[in-house]
């Protein structure tokens, strides 16, 4: 028979929000794996924290909101907030209950900026990397580093001298601007909406533009993101960031490999690997110069297969840049900037982790 088209619903609710989301949803593996890395962080967002005054709102169901915008391609808190009032699978992975009021996306905003003062983003990364069964999927000897322009979030008519010469008069709030023959460089110009971000050229032929570099070390085995972090863009960048993230891992009685692109083959920066006993497998760079690296690297089989690996990292920064949406970032400051950075890399491991769990004998 035909049902009714009835819109009265009941006064009462006696489904829990557990028994809505079906029991084979990926988010259930992804939750699972958070939780267990925010119960690892409890004293450091305690330390965050006043122990006295209005409560805030809670770093876990901040942290579990951040990631959801990041797997849904939300645009803007405020979008943010609105999905959290109507969807039961999104009250469910925060953890609101169904009658629990959302909170404004201002408060919202305001509460995410205190995690910038304890690096939470690379806790949280590698809080997610140290669980047990997480580790069985990473190599501790092969690994892969590149970095990517994220675009800043200001326009080029906002890079003006920094004297304040030549400003033109007048002309409203968004006046015709006209670029043609003035040399602008960072030394002289910065930006008025952004002072963090620089003037960036990634090529030749390619246009300048006002950007952050973020940086991404991968290890080999399952093309996780071991270590992130954003700089200012200039061309030494990649190579002092590649230093720094690959630290933790070096050093020790058995030597690692580091792939690399062109980008690092740089006699100084071979140098530094090999003292801290990491074997540079970088791509040569023979236009017209003399690759830092010679036969004693490139006769090993294990080179052709670290540059083989290294460009799994590009899907990474592929999912970054358009699913979490860093290609063009929504925030101003560098710091703010490398939290949504560093928190987009925590969210492409964990969409990976179930599949890859679900493999592990």
């Amino acid at each position: 028979m035909r049902g009714s088209d009835d819109r009265t619903g009941a006064l009462f609710s006696y489904v829990d929000l557990e028994r809505r989301v079906r029991s084979d949803h990926p988010l259930r593996a992804i939750r699972t794996i958070v939780n267990e890395a925010l119960c690892a962080l409890e004293r450091e967002f305690t330390a965050l924290y006043a122990r006295v005054g209005r409560p805030s709102i809670a770093p876990e169901k901040l942290l579990r909101a951040m990631l959801l915008q990041a797997f849904y391609s939300i645009r803007s808190e405020r979008q943010l907030m609105e999905r959290l009032e109507f969807d039961l699978l999104f009250r469910w992975f925060v953890g609101l209950g169904i009658d629990d009021p959302v909170w404004d996306h201002s408060s919202f905003s305001k509460n995410r900026d205190r995690l910038l003062d304890g690096d939470v983003a690379a806790k949280v990364l590698s809080a997610v990397l140290v669980q047990p069964q997480v580790k069985r999927l990473l190599s501790s000897d092969h690994f892969s580093i590149d970095g990517t322009l994220i675009e800043a979030w200001a326009s080029m008519k906002s890079f003006k001298p920094k004297d304040g010469a030549d400003e033109p008069p007048g002309g409203g709030r968004n006046p015709d601007a006209d670029f043609r023959g003035e040399r602008r460089s960072n030394d002289t110009h910065a930006s008025t909406t952004d002072p963090d971000a620089r003037l960036y050229r990634k090529g030749g032929g390619k246009e300048a533009k006002l950007c952050f570099m973020g940086h991404a070390l991968m290890e080999n085995r399952s093309g996780l993101v071991v270590g992130a972090c954003l700089t200012h863009a200039n061309g030494q960048a990649e190579r002092v960031a590649a230093l720094a993230l690959i630290e933790p891992f070096a050093d020790r009685p058995r030597a690692i490999t580091l792939g690399a692109d062109k980008g690092f083959d740089a006699q100084d920066f071979v140098n530094e690997l090999r003292a801290m006993k990491v074997t540079p497998h970088v791509a040569q760079n023979t236009s017209g110069r003399r690759s830092a690296i010679d036969r004693r690297t490139t006769r090993h089989a294990g080179y052709a297969m670290s540059q083989r690996a290294r460009k799994r990292i590009e899907e990474a920064f592929g999912w970054i840049k358009t699913v979490a949406g860093q290609e063009k970032t929504r925030f101003r400051g560098h710091e703010r900037v490398g939290l949504a950075f560093t928190f987009a890399a925590v969210a492409y491991n964990l969409v990976r982790l179930p599949r890859l769990l679900a493999s592990l004998p």
